[in-house]
């Protein structure tokens, strides 16, 4: 027997299937992914688990948050208020970079005497005040009143990230300068790249709809791009649940990281957890309280920025060790984060869903 499913068929499948991982639903994903790459990594060993992991993240960061941004940018119409949001958020993210330098700065006469020590470790430290916008973030998209913003910030930092960020430590620590002279980038050619083929998604969806009046719910197709957008947000979870390695996240190693006497690594990473998961958020907190008492910004601006500011670090550090950031300070920094936000993400994402509800 031979069964024959039309197109308006799938496309109501499609439909009836996208409640189902958007919103509040997507966030079972990150223990899913936790536990599935837990069992995996006890079948096929770690590493194997890792690097199959690590091609999963660059597909997403290559295909699926592209079409989500393009996906939403489609849908609107760019006009003053998300131009504010804009120069709002380069300076947010400059300010929170800034913060990260002086922090780094001042902590760094106790790390060591030694120059290159401190120049390490500051480097370190700014670079892992970078967060994961695009794979924990982007649940945030899963908001209709907040969608726009968070795309927009999330576009923005994607340029910090791999952009003006490894830009100024090649320039400021010369660390990008071989023996002969020349300059060099040991970022992969595929991330130096990454920002502005990410920023042709969202301005070549503005043009389209500004010019066309096109929207997802023009055609068809509009359906089916609807349905990878929101296939992205659990599998970006999944991915961040993969990320935590349950070595790190013993009750032994946790007595080290809040206890531990001696200096070292896990000192490393007590003061980036101080700065990205009490100090950046506080001050976030507060800027935000003080701008929505004096009507200055709009609750939905806010939201996006506070929840952006609690966000773990992202995994896609580890690409810039090259520029001479610790890899195993990077790497349990990731971990302890995503372990520590991810109960306070999940009650700020309800909260806010509740509240634009």
């Amino acid at each position: 027997m031979c069964f024959h499913i039309g197109e308006d068929t799938i496309l109501e499948m499609l439909n009836d299937v996208i409640p189902y991982i958007s919103g509040l639903w997507t966030l079972p994903w990150i223990a899913v992914g936790f536990v599935v790459t837990l069992i995996l990594s006890r079948i096929y060993g770690e590493e194997r688990i890792h690097r199959g992991m690590k091609k999963i993240g660059l597909i997403l960061l290559f295909i699926f948050i592209p079409i989500l941004v393009f996906k939403l940018f489609l849908n609107i119409d760019f006009r003053e208020e998300e131009i504010d949001f804009v120069i709002v958020s380069c300076a947010t993210i400059t300010l929170l970079y800034a913060l990260a330098y002086v922090f780094a700065r001042n902590r760094a006469q106790k790390i060591s005497t030694e120059k290159e020590t401190r120049i390490h470790f500051i480097k370190t430290v700014v670079v892992n005040q970078g967060r994961s916008a695009a794979f924990f973030g982007s649940a945030i998209l899963a908001i209709d009143e907040l969608k726009i913003f968070a795309a927009i910030y999330l576009t923005l930092l994607g340029i910090f990230l791999f952009s003006a960020v490894p830009y100024l430590l090649s320039v400021l620590h010369q660390k990008g300068v071989t023996n002969d002279g020349k300059r060099r980038n040991p970022l992969p050619r595929f991330l130096r790249i990454y920002p502005w083929y990410l920023l042709v998604f969202p301005i070549s969806a503005v043009l389209i709809h500004s010019h066309t009046g096109i929207t997802t719910t023009s055609y068809d197709w509009g359906t089916v791009l609807n349905f990878i957008g929101a296939v992205t947000i659990p599998a970006a979870l999944y991915y961040v649940g993969a990320g935590i390695h349950v070595d790190d996240i013993r009750k032994k190693e946790l007595k080290k990281l809040f206890f531990g006497k001696d200096g070292g690594e896990l000192l490393w990473v007590r003061y980036i957890m101080l700065l990205t998961m009490v100090i950046t958020p506080v001050i976030v907190v507060c800027a935000c309280g003080v701008l929505l008492f004096f009507d200055i910004i709009p609750l939905t601006w806010a939201a996006v920025l506070i929840i952006n500011s609690i966000l773990p670090i992202t995994s896609t550090n580890m690409f810039l060790v090259p520029y001479g950031i610790d890899r195993k300070v990077t790497a349990l920094s990731v971990t302890w984060t995503t372990f520590f936000s991810i109960p306070v993400f999940v009650i700020l994402l309800y909260l806010f869903s509740v509240a634009f509800g």
